[in-house]
């Protein structure tokens, strides 16, 4: 059994190896997630992955787009040629139908010994309708290419050099020639034109000239919803497709575009992707009208409000289900309609703070176009240019000041596609304070200016007035300086995600020089600081250190004075007990006066003597205060006999020299108490 499970778990190794060479993906969780799905079948998971009808490079244009030349790597030719003389009969309705799932996948894909079916990858192939003046070429080119093959490819056909070259009609706006297509994630037919500005139109090319300058006009759709019964008077420039017009509409309408049944266009717009300067209707204002496809029931008989020309879509627009999904309002898509239909305003006309207003157009502005989108600034401008400007070099931003107003025609392409997309929200997240204001309302308007002055000067204020509605909204770049603010740059509406990102880029380039000299400038005036600092902390110390010594001698002065002054008491208490003793003495008997006298002779500790008579009868405290009377207080020192050796201190004070065995002379000496 372990054998078994082995052996499984290699094979599953192998054919997960295979998938991933076949199909390119080099996510092993997703892999193992599309093999689990076919039971591990190889070959049918390929097939979900690359459809059949990449195989044979087929063109969904028209009959004559059958024709079309392939482009691709001299492998991919070969496979094709191969695929199409030998291994994969032509496709027909019938055998397109009966042949199992596995034989075009097969037809591309080298046996692998370690595996059953091991398919080589056959990359998916976009087809391309490119219109220059009165010409028309249609190509086939793998999805690996860049934008700049195609232009070599469209030199060859055209004979337009590639510098002189522009290649428009891209849904993503302007793109690089080094863009591999792949990363644009195009459908598999495109519509684009060429624009050659530098090269002068002939005589026998004035209508190439003109249809160049068709696309390059504005084309005024009044558009009816007849079931609303509301027109919708939108600018559209020649080069927008038909199919972006629907997918428009549908914002507005929420009709999704393969609902749409339409009226007015001319029998000549037949394709989708047609560009409305192609399509044949009227210069400059052009009528449709627009209703929900009826069911299949009512389709058959057709009214004759729908006798026209009738356009039913299903085509690639049906990712586009609901506008209400993407927060769109339908009245404020293009600034079009009634008052009654729009949505609450980005911000109230009256608010009492500018902290309020901004909670509520943060708010309105999440729930319009989603929670994806810059984390706008609560706080009045002052407090933004603060937050952005004020900080240390290292941490300062630049301040992206956004202003909206909902009747331009702009705002609410600007605000889904730019603000929300995820690499400018990631940017300004990153590298800006985002500040945002709704001029729809004069009022707030004039309170952004009013704002602007005071904080930017009346140069900015005049900029922003010269702006007409159709403009906004605006991004103003600004930037921090020593003594002022600047303002790097003001990006219109009219503008698209790669350009955008552009701008807000070279701004940050500016930025970023001035920063590195703002952190060089502030690094070495901190360190100049830092060396005051430490001087004055230097300085600090030895005055505190110098005070410290000053106060511990003054305490020790103080110390020594108060000890001297104790001595000094000490001594006066000390005399002033001895006289009392010595005066308190009784007097000295003679020799010769008949009584019983004691004569004692007392060694001091400095080693003399002291002599004196005392009467036998006197008390040994007369003798005790005797030594005392010269300097030898009876607490401090101990009164001794020589031999036998007895502390006299120690009798009774009261006893006298006779009972004491002190007659009729003794010699003592004085010993100081431990």
């Amino acid at each position: 059994m372990a054998s078994e499970s082995g052996d499984s778990n290699m094979d599953r190794e192998m054919i997960l190896a295979d998938f991933q060479a076949c199909t390119g993906i080099d996510n092993i969780a997703e892999a193992i997630t599309l093999l689990e799905l076919n039971n591990w079948d190889l070959v049918a998971a390929i097939n979900g992955v690359i459809p059949q009808e990449n195989g044979i490079l087929q063109s969904n244009f028209s009959s004559e787009a059958s024709q079309a030349t392939v482009y691709g790597p001299p492998s991919l030719s070969e496979a094709a040629d191969a695929a199409a003389g030998s291994a994969v009969p032509p496709p027909s309705s019938s055998s397109s139908s009966s042949s199992p799932p596995s034989s075009s996948a097969s037809a591309f894909c080298p046996i692998n010994p370690s595996s059953r079916h091991i398919v080589e990858r056959q990359s998916r192939m976009l087809n391309f309708r490119v219109e220059y003046r009165q010409r028309s070429v249609e190509l086939v080119v793998e999805e690996g290419s860049t934008v700049g093959e195609i232009k070599q490819i469209l030199e060859t056909e055209l004979g337009v050099p590639v510098s002189k070259m522009q290649l428009k009609g891209w849904k993503s706006g302007d793109v690089s020639d080094s863009m591999v297509l792949r990363s644009l994630h195009l459908p598999k037919n495109n519509s684009l034109y060429v624009l050659t500005p530098d090269i002068a139109p002939t005589a026998s090319t004035s209508k190439n000239s003109a249809l160049q300058d068709s696309l390059n006009q504005n084309f005024l759709l009044v558009i009816s919803h007849r079931e609303a019964q509301r027109d919708y008077n939108l600018n559209f420039p020649g080069s927008r497709t038909i199919q972006e017009v629907k997918r428009n509409i549908s914002d507005l309408t929420n009709i999704p575009v393969r609902h749409q049944q339409w009226e007015g266009w001319p029998a000549s717009a037949s394709d989708d992707s047609m560009t409305l300067a192609l399509s044949g209707i009227s210069y400059p204002c052009h009528h449709l009208s627009v209703c929900r496809r009826s069911s299949p029931a009512n389709a058959q008989e057709p009214t004759e409000e729908c006798a026209d020309v009738h356009m039913i879509s299903d085509s690639e627009g049906d990712d586009y289900e609901d506008a209400s999904e993407f927060g769109v309002d339908d009245s404020e898509m293009f600034g079009v309609g009634s008052s009654s239909c729009r949505k609450s305003p980005m911000m109230p006309e009256n608010s009492e703070n500018e902290t309020d207003a901004l909670i509520h157009f943060t708010s309105e502005f999440s729930s319009r176009y989603g929670e994806t989108h810059p984390m706008f600034f609560i706080g009045s401008l002052e407090a933004a240019s603060q937050e952005a400007f004020h900080g240390k070099a290292r941490d300062r931003k630049l301040l992206a000041i956004y202003l909206h107003n909902d009747d331009s025609v702009l705002s609410n392409v600007f605000c889904s596609q730019m603000m929300c997309a995820d690499s400018i929200v990631s940017y300004l997240s990153q590298n800006f304070i985002t500040w945002a204001w709704d001029v729809t309302k004069e009022a707030n308007k004039s309170r952004l200016l009013t704002m602007c002055t005071r904080h930017f000067g009346s140069v900015v204020t005049q900029t922003i007035r010269t702006y007409t509605t159709d403009q906004f909204p605006l991004l103003l770049i600004v930037m921090g300086k020593r003594t002022s603010n600047e303002v790097l740059n003001v990006i219109q509406g009219n503008t698209t995600v790669d350009e955008l990102m552009m701008r807000l880029m070279g701004a940050m380039e500016i930025f970023t020089a001035q920063q590195q000299e703002d952190i060089k400038d502030e690094d070495e005036r901190e360190a100049r600081e830092m060396v005051k600092r430490e001087q004055d902390e230097a300085y600090r110390l030895s005055l505190e250190a110098d005070r410290k010594k000053r106060e511990a001698q003054e305490r020790e002065e103080a110390e020594q004075f108060r000890l001297e002054q104790m001595r000094k008491e000490q001594e006066e208490e000390k005399e002033a007990i001895r006289l009392s003793l010595e005066q308190a003495l009784p007097p000295e008997p003679d020799e010769e006066s008949g009584e019983q006298i004691s004569k004692l002779r007392i060694r001091t500790p400095s080693g003399e003597f002291l002599e004196r008579r005392f009467l036998g009868s006197c008390k040994l405290q007369v003798l005790f205060d005797f030594v005392a009377s010269k300097g030898y207080p009876f607490e401090e020192f101990k009164l001794l006999t020589t031999f036998p050796r007895r502390n006299i201190t120690q009798l009774d004070p009261g006893s006298t020299l006779l009972e004491a065995k002190l007659f009729p002379q003794e010699t003592l000496f004085l010993e100081a108490k431990e």
